[in-house]
């Protein structure tokens, strides 16, 4: 039997998977991928605010309740994930968790990989996560780096959506239908309790990424995820 096709995502903090790219990773775990997400942080300073509204309210605490969500989400959607918990609001980045990520990258061997947009004013950590992204892709491809492991190929990245594309300079360039694995994102969605305020926020990107898709094929799509491209598409003997 061949081992599965495989796949990455690298995601700043510990809900950001599940708002850009649940769908995705849904549908393929669906298909029988592996998918796995390295969650950088858990987004307990800037991303908890409904947490730190609870009286007697601690980092443990928030760390503890932000990974639990997003081991639940996970879950949901068919993949596994792993925490690094570098902090974030600021995010800092050190050589070790680009060799990690590394590692990562040449024992998955990952047909694709999904990151953060390049650029983000209103949050730093996100395009940091794509920078360190596509740095430890780089350095998986060095056969000076560790020489005894063999390195791996070039798989394309696709920077998913950010929460305002046009300020972020991000515009979509993939329409990836969700609608069959629709119900498992909302589900994943509503694990994510600390940040309620932006599940209809959401459902609502689906709808009108879906509508866009519509549009752009001879599909009728409900819900849609849309995605930019890092690296140019090749393709052998036709177009389409």
């Amino acid at each position: 039997m061949s081992e599965p096709k495989t796949a990455l995502v690298v995601s700043a903090h510990s809900a950001d998977f599940v708002w850009r790219a649940g769908g995705a990773i849904a549908l393929h775990a669906a298909q029988g991928w592996r998918v796995h997400i390295v969650c950088l942080s858990f987004g307990e300073r800037g991303e908890s605010a409904k947490l730190w509204r609870q009286p007697g309210m601690t980092m443990e605490k928030v760390k503890t309740d932000r990974r639990a969500e997003a081991q639940e989400a996970a879950d949901i959607l068919g993949a596994s994930v792993e925490f690094l918990d570098i902090g974030d609001y600021p995010m800092r980045v050190d050589l070790d968790v680009v060799f990690h990520l590394a590692k990562v990258y040449r024992e998955l061997r990952p047909s694709f990989v999904l990151s953060h947009s390049l650029k983000d004013p209103y949050n730093f950590d996100h395009p940091l996560a794509t920078h360190l992204a596509q740095e430890a892709r780089v350095v998986a491809q060095a056969h000076g780096h560790e020489p005894d492991v063999p390195v791996i190929g070039a798989p394309p990245v696709y920077l998913f959506e950010p929460h305002q594309p046009e300020q972020c300079e991000w515009k979509p360039e993939l329409f990836l239908d969700i609608t069959p694995v629709w119900e498992k994102k909302r589900a994943a969605f509503e694990t994510m309790r600390a940040q309620e305020h932006l599940w209809e926020y959401y459902t609502r990107v689906g709808l009108q990424r879906g509508a866009q898709a519509t549009r752009n094929s001879d599909f009728r799509i409900t819900y849609a995820e849309a995605f930019q491209r890092v690296f140019p598409h090749v393709t052998q003997g036709m177009l389409a």
